[in-house]
This record gives structure tokens, C-alpha cells and sequence, in this order.
């Protein structure tokens, strides 16, 4: 009967250190938030640079699977090469072994102050009252994901403690004993740590279970040494199932951290044991603990590291011998499905997409201004080039921002996705837009209609007075900078004015004869799409400024914005009266 009991309660406490050690992980990586990504793309450059990223990052979230995962979608995605996803996968193998070091504390003993306070004991109900305080009573969402944190690691060091406790039946038990030495068989072992990983898809998660193991006594660092090892093989199943529908490079990378693992295994163990058999390790026959199983697991990726990461240009070489490259071109895809793992990263990684998005809209309106003076057919193929990619941007976008709503996002990554969720549509008919002005360009070009002298400059002005408040809303948008977001709205309502005024001219100019009524429906389309660009410039650069605040509806905040009811109105009118005076027509002759 009493087997039964401990039966229950080891597997809840592997219910609680698995959830622990999920909600650590998730908490840490929420509050790291998308620099993860910006940091181990742009920053990866060289494979030293890599491993010390990859390191660092999988301390931070707690998972080397994770790090891996990211990694591989960033590859899919174009947004890092091979080369530079070598030198982060290395170090996610050493950033990894943090956590062991961290459920080393269950192994303290003594009677010290120090001794008794780091006790999981004493520390885990520390750390819950903390961590309740700081998620209960602080209204501060960073506040909020360190009390988060620490009750994942509460909750972790708690399943630890009641695994522990479970276990210790089975110090007595003789087949338990026989069991644990079959596992000093190095092939066995390895095999074993391979399989219980590649089940739980966590090394850490595993290597913890082994720490707990420790825990009853009953474990020799001879058969601990070779599940270590499979360990480390068995946390790349979970690399190597994300690549499922990834490109030759993605898969390729998986293959690298497979590689690096067995490889390192294999040259060590043949090493190892090849010198133990004439040596004969005491220390072999010692009893594991948790301390000893942590000092193995960092010993060992270290241990590889400094010997293949020398050798990154043949473990690269043969992913390559492996996937071979083929001759058709594997476009990157846009937003990978596999960072929607991390959300954070993905919220950074979509955000990073509509920019380029704004950017492309941006320098189609700024070509189609080219074809209205000097067209011609490949300038026209540019701008429709540039306008479909948009609608990329836009397809792509949307589909994966609606995936993102369902995650677990912080207040930060949730205002950021509202803003695309909002914008993205304006942004794509920019580009329409530029589209239209790129075919006046091209009927004025067939038909031969060549404004006045007068005309042409006051559409200048006209082009000059929207090409500003793109740029300006294109650069709010990418750094998302709310003091250039205020510009944006100033800028929008001077174009209006200077549309109206141009229409008056043109007006004037009919009525006197100096212009036909065939020349007036080519500006009107020009004038429109002018119009309604910088209309939507104004919807981009509201959506950042209130609405997704929940402050006030556009249209009521655009309204009070010109009536004077906002603290920021005195700016507007400032800005509106600069903005009027920049851009001023030549007189009427």
C-alpha cells in the first residue's frame, strides 16, 4: 500500500517541478520580452559572439530546447545565417546548466545561518511570500513577472523536495540498486537519458528528475556519468521535430546541434572509458548527488564546447554533406510559426515584418512621384512590385497576428501587436495609393498631358508636403517614437490645406481658359491619392499615440486634438502654423 502513496506523490511532485520549471521558464522570458531576438540576430555576427549570446539567452529562459527552437525559425526566416546559429546552439548547451546548479541547492548541508536560509526548505516559502507580495500588491508589470518567476521557482524547488521525499523507499529496494548499476553500462545509459529526455523534451527537466534520483543514495556517479551524456542527445528531438516544413538551412541547423551533442558524446565517452579501463576511476563508485551531477553536466558541455567549437566549419560542412544545397533558391519565410513558442520573440519578429512593410509602402509613393515627371514602363513594374509585396506583408501579417491574440503577452508586446493589428491595413494602402499616382503618371504619359509650369510646381510642393509626412510616420512607426507620432497629425492636416488650395488654382485657371477640363481629372486622381495617403499616415500615427491605449476613439480624439482640449493641442497648432509656412506655393500670375 505505502508504494502506491509514494507513487502518487512522485509523480506530483514531477506534476509540480515540470510546472515550475515552465512557468520560471515563460516568466523569464515574457519579462526579456522580443531583445532576445534583436540580440542573437544582429548580434550573432561571430561564432565566439554566438556561443557567449546562446549562453546567455538560455540562462535567461531557462531551456536549451527553446533557445534551439528560436534559433531555427530564425534561420527559416532569413533573419540569421547558419554560420551564426553554430555559435549559439553551442552556447545554449552550456547556458543550460544553470538550472542543475540551481536544484544543487536541495544537496546543502549544515546547521550555518547561510546553510539553513538557501535550504529548499526555507528558501521556497521565502520565495513564495515574495513572489506573492510582488504579484498581488504591485501594479508594475515587471514587478508582476518577477513575483512570477519566483513562484515558478518556488513551485519547482517544491516538486523537488516532494519527489525527494517520495523516492526514499527506494534506497532499500534491491532492484533498484541492480536497476541503477545496469545504467553504469555506458551504451545503456546513454540510451536511457537519451529516451527520458527526448520524452519530456527538457534536458533540464531531466537532469533534475536524475538530481532527485540522487537524492535517496542509491545512485553511483559511474551510472549517472552516461545518462548525463544521453541526456544532452535526447534534448535535440525537439530541434529536430520544429523543422518539419522548414527550409534546407533550418533543418540544417537542427542537424549542427545533433551533431555537436553525439559527436561530443562519442569523442568523449570513447576518451573516458578508454582511459578508465586501464585506470580504473575510483571515484566512479562514489555516491551521485546533486551537486556532483551538476558539476557533470557543465564539465561535459564545456568540455565539448572548447574541443568543436574549433571545429564549427566541419560540423557545418557536414549538415551540408547531409541536406545537400540544391540549385532552386528557398525563399526565407516571413514569419515562422515556431517562434510563436517564445511570443515574445514573435511579436518582435512581426513587428520587425511591418516595418518593413511601412518601408516598402514608403518608397513606392516616393517612385510613383518619379513617373508623373518622367515615366516610364520599368518605373511603373517597380512601383506594382513593391505594391505586391505589401499585400504579402499584409496576408502574412494577419494571419500570424491573430495566432499571437491567443498568447500569454505582457502589457508592452500587447500594446505592440494592437498597433499592427490596427495599421497594417493602412500601411498596404499607401501602396495602393502609390499605385494610383503611378497610373496618372502613365495616362498623362499616353496622352501627352503636360501641366503648366505653375501647375508642376505647386504639385512639388504638394509631393514634397506628403513625402514628409510618410517619412515621418515611417520613422515614428519603426522606432516607435511617439514624440515623431505627434508630428504626423500637424503634417496631415497641412496637406488637406495645400490639396484645397491646389484644387482652387486649378479652378481659377478654368475659368480663365489657361487649363482643360481633361488635364482636371488626371490632378484629381493625384490629388487623391496625395490626400489619402497622409490620411492614412494620420490613422498609423493616431493608433500609436491613443487608441490603443484605450484612451479615446480616433475620431474623438482627433476631434478634441483640434479643438484645443488637449493637453497637446497647444503643440498641434504650433506645429500646424511651422508646417503651413515650410511649404508655400509660388504666386499666381
Amino acid at each position: 500500500m505505502s508504494y502506491f502513496f509514494n507513487i502518487i506523490s512522485l509523480l506530483g511532485g514531477l506534476a509540480l517541478f515540470l510546472f515550475g520549471m515552465d512557468t520560471m521558464g515563460k516568466s523569464l522570458e515574457r519579462l526579456a520580452g522580443g531583445k532576445l531576438q534583436t540580440i542573437l540576430a544582429r548580434m550573432s555576427n561571430t561564432i565566439p559572439k554566438g556561443f557567449l549570446l546562446g549562453m546567455a539567452a538560455t540562462a535567461v529562459i531557462q531551456s536549451s530546447s527553446a533557445t534551439t527552437v528560436m534559433v531555427v525559425g530564425f534561420v527559416n526566416s532569413g533573419i540569421m545565417t547558419l554560420r551564426q546559429a553554430i555559435g549559439v546552439i553551442m552556447g545554449s548547451n552550456v547556458g543550460t546548466t544553470i538550472t542543475s546548479w540551481l536544484l544543487s541547492l536541495t544537496a546543502l548541508e549544515g546547521d550555518s545561518f547561510i546553510v539553513q536560509l538557501f535550504k529548499p526548505s526555507t528558501l521556497a516559502p521565502l520565495l513564495a511570500i515574495v513572489g506573492m507580495v510582488l504579484f498581488m500588491f504591485f501594479k508594475s508589470e515587471k514587478k508582476k513577472g518577477i513575483g512570477t518567476i519566483l513562484l515558478g521557482f518556488m513551485t519547482l524547488m517544491t516538486g523537488m523536495e516532494l519527489m525527494s521525499g517520495s523516492m526514499a523507499f527506494l534506497k532499500e529496494e534491491a532492484w533498484f540498486a541492480k536497476l541503477m548499476v545496469s545504467f553504469s553500462n555506458p551504451i545503456l545509459g546513454i540510451l536511457v537519458g537519451a529516451a527520458l529526455t527526448a520524452i519530456i523534451q527538457s534536458s533540464s527537466a531531466s537532469v533534475g528528475i536524475l538530481q532527485g534520483l540522487c537524492l535517496t543514495g542509491a545512485v553511483s556517479v559511474g551510472s549517472a556519468l552516461p545518462i548525463i551524456l544521453g541526456q544532452n542527445i535526447g534534448t535535440c528531438v525537439t530541434a529536430m521535430l520544429s523543422t518539419v516544413g522548414a527550409n534546407r538551412n533550418a533543418r540544417r541547423t537542427a542537424l549542427v546541434h545533433l551533431y555537436f551533442n553525439v559527436v561530443g558524446v562519442a569523442l568523449i565517452s570513447i576518451v573516458f572509458y578508454v582511459v578508465n579501463a586501464f585506470a580504473d576511476f575510483a571515484f566512479l563508485q562514489d555516491t551521485a548527488t546533486p551537486t556532483s551531477i551538476a558539476v557533470i553536466h557543465t564539465g561535459f558541455n564545456l568540455l565539448a564546447t572548447a574541443i568543436l567549437l574549433p571545429m564549427n566549419r566541419i560540423l557545418e560542412k557536414l549538415a551540408y554533406m547531409t541536406i545537400p544545397q540544391q540549385a532552386v533558391h528557398q525563399t526565407p519565410v516571413l514569419l515562422d510559426q515556431r517562434l510563436l513558442a517564445t511570443p515574445a520573440v514573435a511579436v518582435q519578429r512581426a513587428f520587425d515584418v511591418a516595418g518593413k512593410m511601412a518601408v516598402t509602402a514608403r518608397d513606392a509613393l516616393e517612385k510613383a512621384f518619379m513617373l508623373t515627371k518622367n515615366f516610364t514602363e520599368e518605373g511603373m513594374e517597380d512601383v506594382q512590385h513593391l505594391e505586391d509585396q505589401t499585400d504579402l506583408y499584409e496576408d502574412a501579417l494577419g494571419s500570424y497576428l491573430v495566432q499571437l491574440t491567443s498568447q500569454n503577452l505582457s502589457v508592452s508586446d500587447n500594446r505592440t501587436l494592437n498597433i499592427m493589428l490596427y495599421t497594417i491595413s493602412d500601411l498596404e494602402r499607401i501602396a495602393d495609393h502609390a499605385v494610383a499616382v503611378a497610373k496618372a503618371g502613365q495616362e498623362m504619359s499616353q496622352k501627352g498631358i503636360h501641366f503648366s509650369a505653375q501647375a508642376m510646381e505647386e504639385l512639388s510642393v504638394l509631393e514634397r508636403a506628403v513625402m514628409d509626412v510618410v517619412n515621418t510616420t515611417v520613422d515614428a512607426y519603426e522606432k516607435q517614437d511617439l514624440y515623431q507620432a505627434m508630428k504626423v497629425e500637424p503634417q496631415e492636416q497641412v496637406v488637406d490645406a495645400l490639396v484645397k488650395e491646389v484644387k482652387s488654382r486649378h479652378v481659377r485657371r478654368l475659368r480663365d481658359g489657361l487649363c482643360t477640363v481633361e488635364y482636371g481629372f488626371v490632378l484629381d486622381d493625384l490629388l487623391t491619392a496625395f490626400e489619402r495617403s497622409a490620411d492614412h499616415c494620420s490613422n498609423v500615427a493616431v493608433e500609436m499615440l491613443q487608441v490603443s491605449e484605450g484612451k479615446l476613439e480616433a475620431h474623438e480624439y482627433l476631434n478634441a486634438l483640434k479643438g484645443g482640449q488637449l493637453q497637446e493641442s497647444a503643440q498641434f497648432s504650433e506645429r500646424y502654423n511651422k508646417y503651413r509656412a515650410k511649404y508655400s506655393f509660388p504666386e499666381e500670375k
